[in-house]
């Protein structure tokens, strides 16, 4: 499908700006969530933290926790995986 659209210039430079500001965002939270895992992955040696990741698992409703060999990785619902 070909289509165009025609806006003020100011309205595509705040879109434009938009963008930047959300891919910004997405870049931190993959920092944090990746920063979380190795927080989780340091926790599970030390404790038995089993229990409450399912608890965590059971309850959330966008992300899941998995620990496989020492090792945690936030799984996001919607199938994408934070490296």
């Amino acid at each position: 499908m070909n289509a165009t659209v025609t806006l003020p210039l100011k309205e595509f430079d705040e879109l434009r700006e938009a963008k930047s500001k959300a891919d910004n965002q997405l870049t931190k939270l993959n920092r944090a969530a990746k920063e979380l895992e190795v927080f989780i992955s340091f926790i599970s040696t030390r404790e038995h933290i089993a229990e409450y990741v399912e608890e965590f698992n059971r309850q959330s409703q966008t992300s899941r926790i998995t620990i496989d060999a020492g090792r945690a990785k936030i799984i996001f619902k919607d199938g994408s995986e934070k490296n």
